[in-house]
């Protein structure tokens, strides 16, 4: 498995999180073969690997996470087939589930606007938390993308962030008035307090480390609980609520795909199934019979 793991890190460039995944189907596959021999991931005909896939159905797991699995174990076919192996049949023989697609939690402009306001002015944090909240509301990026932004990627005097995406692709987001005021604020009165080593890391936390992704959806679920919002809210949710609100808006679906760093547009139009408002908009300015 570690040769694989180092191919789709080299060849493909594939992120740590998407590797992790990764490793967990196949370590799911390894452990069902030494259960159900004399089967391994190496030697797997396509009615084991079947047999496989049956079963995670029947543990009553997601059918996106089926798909997932399934698509690991294409993947590792044809890595596979790159050592030599005659996987063709095999494929062939593999049927990929559609994935279910689970609508996004959307917050209201007003939620978002309570979410924001919720840190405490009183709070040596303030600054970097109101900072680190207008930036994922006002870029759409992602988790990861924010805890590895350095200083210089954030461009205040154009209003633009550099983001490092998956797959290594770097693309170029807006930041908005609010955002690189905020930022601004961060930089000129907290982030000097908040450092112990000299570091180009933007957003640090309390211990002057580099803010990490537990730390961040942990920020975002305390200042969720003040401001009074049940449902639950993460860094991802303030992303949907930029491409949702951006399409609600108006926004051109093509230029939210590359806003938010999505390679298919496919992934992007799910956002057009949220926003009923903007759907009846559209109906009502079209349609004939309105």
């Amino acid at each position: 498995m570690g040769r694989f793991l180092s191919y789709l890190a080299s060849e493909r460039g594939l992120s740590t999180n998407t590797l992790d995944a990764y490793r967990r189907d196949m370590e799911d596959a390894m452990r069902f073969f030494a259960e159900h021999p004399p089967a391994t991931i190496e030697t797997a005909q396509s009615d084991q690997w079947t047999h496989f896939f049956r079963n995670a159905s029947q543990r009553s797991l997601s059918t996106k996470t089926v798909a997932r699995r399934v698509a690991t174990a294409r993947t590792f076919l044809r890595f596979q087939a790159v050592l030599g192996r005659d996987v063709d049949d095999i494929l062939a023989r593999i049927d990929r589930p559609k994935p279910e697609r689970d609508l996004p939690h959307i917050l209201s402009r007003e939620q978002v606007v309570r979410l924001i306001s919720a840190p405490d002015p009183a709070s040596p944090l303030y600054f970097r938390d109101v900072a680190v909240m207008e930036l994922l509301y006002a870029s759409g990026l992602r988790a990861s993308e924010l805890c590895e932004l350095r200083v210089n990627d954030v461009n205040l005097a154009v209003g633009f962030v550099r983001v490092l995406g998956k797959g290594h692709k770097e693309r170029i987001v807006p930041v908005g008035k609010a955002a690189a005021q905020a930022i601004r604020h961060y930089l000129d009165q907290c982030r000097g307090n908040l450092m112990r080593t000299q570091t180009d890391q933007l957003f640090l936390s309390r211990t002057g480390r580099a803010m990490e992704r537990v730390g961040l959806w942990q920020l975002i679920q305390k200042m969720a609980v003040r401001a009074h919002l049940v449902n639950e809210v993460s860094p991802h949710v303030l992303r949907h609520c930029f491409a949702t609100h951006l399409l609600g808006g108006g926004a051109d679906l093509r230029v939210v795909q590359e806003l938010l760093g999505h390679a298919d547009v496919g992934t992007t139009q799910i956002y057009t199934h949220v926003d009923t408002t903007r759907l009846k908009h559209i109906h009502s300015t079209y349609h004939p019979r309105k």
